[in-house]
């Protein structure tokens, strides 16, 4: 285990419109309460159990907008099929989508495949922070994590944990219009407090707090360990803090079809240059067939399910498509033409669905469909 001495207090924190600043004198036992209380509380995360590079950059791939709980059990499978840069950069693309199934947001595994042929054929990774963002993917806070706590570089990771850990720290009701700018916000105050002798440790720490003590709606303030520290230190008034104008939600329908015939379903798959779920497949919408959504819902409604993508509420309604030869003829046609551009409808055999990269949410729906039949 690490010394706790920290014998550097850093430079003196100041930040503008802030309420409060952290006095300098108080950094060295601020520090040391935070690391003994991480110390003795973090979670045994298997990134964080025999800590190597490769598991720092996958686990911070993979935890880039998706909560600790839903990673798990993907960071094994990742592992047991990945286990190194080497044997991620020598995967085909299809085989690393797979594998990332269900986690969403696809250009990280993607970012993730590059990243790892960028790093395959350097002669030795990247270990400062800067020399990591120029990697695929790899934005401040990423390239923080990665070069802090698998290299030491001495650089505070800023995330959404810790800056409402930093708000409430120094009482700032500054009103942020986005979690950009929060984050923007709190960047010099979070390189001013970073335990100079145990960047890494420290960055876990801080973001260890936020996500299990000083959380958004109930912070456990009377057991923090930086209670005595926190110029907020009260639970009604801590949760107000930081103040964040979050988007309205938007609402969204999406009509699609469930089309099977002689033994194989109609899919649709998004075009490579797709932003979201590149050459991912999921069900068609009545759009991508060239029908309209009013006819599409006379067919009889299998499903109706939604999700959240961003600030995005999606209904999406699952019709049937009258399963009749002309119907199927028409739709294979069609089918044939755009796959022959390019373009995206595929009739996939139903004993093949487990082998093609669906959506996460498509996966899951066409499971049941198929349950019912």
């Amino acid at each position: 285990m690490p010394p706790t001495g920290l014998a550097s207090t850093g430079p003196r924190v100041v930040v503008a419109a802030v309420a409060h600043t952290i006095p300098p004198r108080s950094l060295p036992a601020l520090r040391r309460s935070l690391l003994d209380w991480f110390r003795a509380h973090r979670r045994p995360l298997p990134w964080r159990e025999a800590p190597a590079l490769y598991k720092t950059v996958v686990s911070e791939f993979m935890l880039q907008q998706t909560q600790v709980k839903t990673v798990l059990p993907y960071f094994a499978r990742w592992l047991g099929r990945f286990p190194d840069f080497a044997a991620l950069a020598a995967a085909p693309e299809d085989a690393v989508l797979k594998h990332w199934e269900g986690l969403g947001y696809y250009s990280r595994a993607r970012n993730l495949h590059r990243l790892a042929r960028a790093v395959a054929v350097r002669p030795a990774p990247p270990r400062t922070a800067a020399e990591w963002q120029e990697l695929p993917g790899v934005g401040p806070y990423t390239a923080a994590a990665i070069a802090s706590i698998a290299c030491g570089d001495r650089v505070a990771c800023v995330d959404g944990n810790v800056a409402r850990v930093l708000a409430r720290l120094t009482a700032d009701a500054t009103a942020f219009a986005s979690g950009s700018e929060l984050v923007k916000h709190f960047r010099p105050l979070a390189a001013a407090v970073l335990a100079p002798t145990h960047p890494g440790e420290w960055n876990e720490a801080m973001m260890e707090l936020g996500a299990l003590v000083c959380v958004p709606r109930t912070p456990a303030c009377t057991v923090c360990p930086l209670f005595k520290h926190c110029a907020t230190a009260a639970p009604e008034t801590a949760a107000a803090i930081p103040r964040l104008e979050r988007p309205k939600t938007e609402q969204r329908q999406v009509v699609r079809l469930w089309c099977v015939h002689a033994g194989k379903l109609l899919l649709h798959r998004a075009a490579a240059g797709s932003r979201r779920l590149a050459e991912l497949h999921e069900l068609p919408a009545a759009a991508d067939l060239g029908i309209d959504d009013t006819a599409a819902q006379r067919g009889a409604l299998l499903l109706r399910r939604s999700r959240s993508i961003t600030r995005y509420r999606i209904v999406e309604s699952i019709h049937r498509w009258p399963d009749t030869a002309g119907t199927a003829t028409k739709l294979a046609v069609s089918a044939q033409q755009n796959s022959a551009g390019g373009a995206a409808l595929h009739w996939v055999s139903l004993t093949e669905l487990e082998s093609i990269a669906l959506s996460g949410p498509h996966r899951r729906w066409v499971r049941e469909l198929l349950a019912r039949a």
